[in-house]
């Protein structure tokens, strides 16, 4: 499933990134139209808040989730109630630019990542598109608390 999320959740659209979710983030420049053409040719469904861009969507039959909160949790588990989230796919996204990141080799990352970092964990990411490198360190475990928490949902596999 690919999402779409509108500037007004973009802390939302980095964490379906980070549990492996193809989602887009609109920034400010994009108008409305522009946003219903992107979810229509490559369909994504639509994560707002905005009354206006919700009715555009309906009247072009998209599939539409409405946020009505600014609690991170509660969005994350009224999106994901329905969705599976497969393991093997989160933190396979890059947080900031939605590319797929690969694990690239330890001896590729030394002198780009801080030498703490470096002497202290074997594997290593890369998103080629933006050039961040990722590894699993105290954000890894946010993440995989974040997961936990909502696991209660029975689509998690």
């Amino acid at each position: 499933m690919k999402f779409l999320c509108d500037q007004m959740l973009g802390t939302l659209a980095k964490w379906l990134r980070l549990f492996g979710f193809d989602t887009f983030y609109a920034d400010s420049e994009i108008d409305d139209r522009e946003l219903l053409e992107i979810a229509k040719n490559e369909d994504r469904v639509i994560i707002t808040r905005d009354k206006q861009l919700i009715e555009m969507g309906k009247k072009q039959d998209l599939k539409i989730v409405k946020i009505a909160t600014t609690d991170l949790d509660e969005q994350l588990n009224h999106i994901l109630k329905d969705v599976e989230i497969n393991r093997k796919n989160v933190l396979s996204r890059c947080s900031i630019c939605n590319s797929t990141i690969e694990e690239i080799k330890k001896n590729d990352v030394e002198n780009k990542v801080p030498k703490r970092v470096f002497d202290s964990n074997e594997k290593f990411w890369y998103c080629s598109k933006c050039n961040k490198i990722y590894w699993a360190g105290t954000h890894y475990d946010k993440i995989l608390t974040k997961l936990n928490m909502i696991k209660k949902n029975p689509n998690i596999s």
